[in-house]
């Protein structure tokens, strides 16, 4: 069993809130969200805002309440093979309401097919499906993906 290893990044002005499953062994390395030099996610908010990000925890986490987005992963603890998200079994959740509390009841995000489902079967509310970023998910184009991505832009006006 694998304990999610970080703290949600949010604040009382987050408008939005963007879920992963959980982090990958190179997350896990570097203790932050993302952390895999292939994986999409940070060059797809960079692009999207026009604003450069910094490689370290600090900048990215500043970055993303200044755009006001929460960021966590669905999964509290899991026995998980390597990143594959297709072999994530005994599921604890997070508890969402650490965030809710704070900022009200805002938009869900999930990245990708496996937070999504995860995040319905375990507290019974939808949530807005975005394509996952991992180097795994290679049916998009970066321009596709970045597409898809800019619908958190009418949600953080």
């Amino acid at each position: 069993m694998i304990i999610h290893p970080f703290k949600p990044v949010f604040d009382e002005n987050s408008k939005i809130l963007i879920l992963g499953s959980f982090p990958s062994p190179a997350s896990r390395e570097v203790n932050f969200y993302f952390g895999h030099k292939q994986n999409r996610f940070w060059r797809v908010l960079s692009d999207l805002f026009d604003e450069k990000i910094a490689d370290d925890i600090n900048s990215k986490t500043q970055f993303l309440l200044n755009q006001h987005i929460a960021l966590w992963d669905v999964v509290y603890s899991c026995e998980i093979t390597k990143a594959a998200d297709s072999k994530i079994k005994n599921v604890t959740v997070n508890d969402f309401s650490k965030i809710f509390n704070k900022t009200g009841n805002i938009p869900v995000f999930t990245l990708g097919n496996t937070a999504t489902k995860l995040y319905k079967k375990h507290t019974g509310e939808d949530s807005i499906k975005l394509p996952s970023t991992s180097p795994a998910n290679c049916k998009l184009s970066y321009n596709e993906l970045l597409k898809a991505f800019s619908i958190i832009l009418n949600y953080l006006k």
